[in-house]
């Protein structure tokens, strides 16, 4: 069984991210095979662990994934010598309503991965009182295996003194301490980081963050206390491919996609055939099935409207064979887009759906969907989980309702997706939400 720890911390913004970056690159620069994997639906810091360790990263979430999905996913670290994960949020944030496996918090999956955890504590504005922080983390579940804490943003080494002096009389161990460092500052936008091929200062980034890393942490001590549970994995839910041959919009417009569910079409024999509709180009006319992932519409809409090609083609593959989107997949099927100036952007026009990202509202949370109509790979019945985050709105949707969506705590929520049945047999589907899998 391959040993692991899981980084997280208190709250989000507590650096718990650039530690595992950080982290990720001194370990690969130092030989060692590290698997990362990411707590929680987020589907931006994968790619940035990808980056970092030089393997595919991949989601664990104890909502909307069973124990045993979990597990499955856990052995694409056949190959490694250590796993590194990064927890989402807090330590125990989570909903009120367990899923799957659990509430979605990061502490779940050290729980059922046997990871112990390493938190990243901010400690500007205090000193002995994080101790307390620290020890109540310990404590709160015992189940979980706890290893110490990372203290971040130390502003001086007598602070670094009085901070470690209360971890001391706390019981609490230190692994590192972590000085202010804005070289190693990531961008933001709405939906979090700068996706990581929109970055061309990414590797210099990593390198100065394995740096830092490197000099402050004592990472032999890391890889002493990481652990595994003794758990034989078993064999989760599938997740099926929406075809055997999937013509997959794959860009900076269109990237958010879970790479668990890439990896399950690929063991189930699919083909993978990526395109870019930002190219101006079309999908595949050998594929049985288009699925047009979440990304950034809203940032492209004028390129997309004048992707002549991308929307011909598309039109015409729909009209035989099943097109499905997934939020800003969905919002580039639609009739129109608003972007944020109030401007309208004709889409490809395969749903009569309009959204506007003019007057930003945020959507976030998990999904629970019951499909009154099949989409690709999932029948009309089918129960399935997935997260929904976005900014849009939407102004019009005349087309039939595709699912009945609840929220995590069981609320129903009125992004219902939509289907519209075209030509000569094709379908064209879409949702808010981000699919995960199928509920058990």
């Amino acid at each position: 069984m391959i040993k692991g720890l899981l980084i997280s911390a208190p709250a989000s913004g507590t650096g718990k991210t650039t530690v595992t970056l950080g982290l990720l690159a001194a370990l690969r620069a130092q030989g060692v095979t590290v698997q990362p994997f990411k707590s929680g639906p987020d589907y931006i810091d994968p790619a940035f662990h990808s980056a970092a360790a030089g393997r595919a990263s991949f989601n664990l979430d104890s909502w909307a994934m069973p124990a045993a999905t979990l597990h499955d996913i856990r052995a694409q670290a056949d190959g490694a010598d250590l796993i590194i994960a990064e927890g989402s949020m807090g330590l125990f944030d989570g909903v009120a309503i367990a899923g799957e496996a659990g509430s979605g918090a990061s502490a779940d999956i050290a729980s059922l991965m046997g990871w112990p955890v390493v938190l990243v504590i901010d400690v500007s504005g205090q000193a002995q009182s994080a101790a307390a922080v620290a020890l109540g983390f310990s404590k709160l579940r015992p189940d979980m295996p706890f290893a110490g804490v990372i203290l971040n943003r130390v502003a001086s080494p007598r602070h670094e003194a009085m901070v470690r002096a209360g971890m001391e009389a706390a019981g609490i161990r230190v692994f590192g301490s972590l000085p202010r460092n804005p070289d190693i500052t990531l961008p933001e936008r709405h939906l979090g980081l700068v996706q990581a091929e929109e970055n061309p200062e990414l590797e210099a980034i990593l390198a100065r963050a394995a740096a830092f890393i490197a000099a402050n942490v004592d990472i032999p001590a890391l890889l002493d206390v990481a652990n595994a549970a003794s758990t034989t994995p078993s064999a989760g839910p599938a997740s099926p491919p929406p075809g055997m041959r999937i013509a997959l919009a794959r860009d900076t417009a269109f990237s958010f996609v879970y790479p668990h569910l890439i990896a399950a079409w690929r063991q189930a024999g699919a083909a993978i055939l990526p395109f870019s509709p930002l190219a101006d180009q079309g999908p595949d006319n050998s594929a049985d099935c288009c699925w047009l992932p979440g990304g950034y519409p809203e940032l492209h809409a004028g390129k997309l409207a004048a992707a002549a090609v991308f929307r011909r083609d598309i039109t015409a593959f729909a009209q035989t064979r099943p097109v499905h989107g997934e939020c800003g997949g969905y919002m580039a099927m639609g009739a129109a887009l608003v972007d944020k100036d109030g401007v309208s952007h004709e889409m490809a026009g395969l749903l009569g759906l309009v959204t506007s990202y003019e007057k930003r509202k945020m959507h976030l949370g998990y999904r629970q969907a019951h499909l009154s109509h099949p989409i690709p790979g999932y029948a009309a019945g089918a129960a399935l989980r997935g997260h929904e985050f976005h900014y849009s709105t939407i102004l019009s949707q005349p087309d039939a309702p595709l699912a009945t969506v609840r929220d995590a705590s069981g609320a129903q929520v009125s992004e219902t997706g939509s289907l519209r049945r075209l030509g000569g047999g094709g379908m064209a589907t879409g949702t808010y939400f981000h699919l995960i899998g199928q509920a058990t």
